[in-house]
């Protein structure tokens, strides 16, 4: 049996979760979310707590009952707390700009960089070099924020780049002038 797939899930107040057809759905007041489950394992709400059980011993079913508790629970933080990636525009010049529900990034192009949100995703610009995605979805804000940070990956010169908030990027050295070797 799973480690992390034996602990209950706590409910905060005003989540439901219901179990039907091998589909999950989680509502809370930021939205509803909704997961198919595959495999042996089944979705049970005991007083306000979630508990997921795996309905055989087999080693596919003990990784799947893990997995389930896992993303079961990240639903359950998205639709009560949300979740939010902050990322950092570093450059000479480029910043960041939100108009409507397009991001819009000038980054060393020739032209700026324009990322629509999809439905569930929104854009905040608190500063010009920083950018905030939010949603209830951890695995979409994790996607989209991935696909940011790929338009201008963090060079490791001068540190120009789209990067994580917080995250260090190793800076190399660079060319010597080979003055003094023969």
């Amino acid at each position: 049996m799973s480690r992390i797939g034996k602990m209950p899930i706590a409910l905060p107040a005003g989540v439901t979760v219901e179990f039907k057809d091998s589909v999950v759905t989680v509502k809370g007041p930021k939205g509803t979310l909704t997961r198919e489950v595959v495999g042996n394992v089944s979705v049970e709400t005991e007083g306000a707590n979630v508990v997921l059980k795996a309905l055989d011993d087999s080693a596919e079913t003990n990784a799947k009952h893990g997995l389930y508790r896992a993303l079961v629970n990240g639903m359950v933080t998205g639709v009560s707390a949300g979740f939010v990636k902050a990322l950092e525009v570093k450059g000479v010049g480029w910043k960041a700009a939100v108009q409507g529900n397009k991001l819009v990034l000038n980054v060393g192009f020739s032209h700026p960089v324009e990322v629509i949100a999809p439905e569930g995703i929104k854009f905040e610009c608190p500063t010009l070099t920083e950018v905030q995605v939010s949603g209830i979805s951890k695995e979409l804000v994790g996607q989209i924020a991935a696909n940011i940070r790929a338009i201008r990956l963090p060079e490791p010169y001068h540190g120009y780049g789209i990067r994580y908030k917080g995250e260090v990027v190793e800076h190399k050295e660079g060319k010597t002038s080979g003055k003094g070797k023969k």
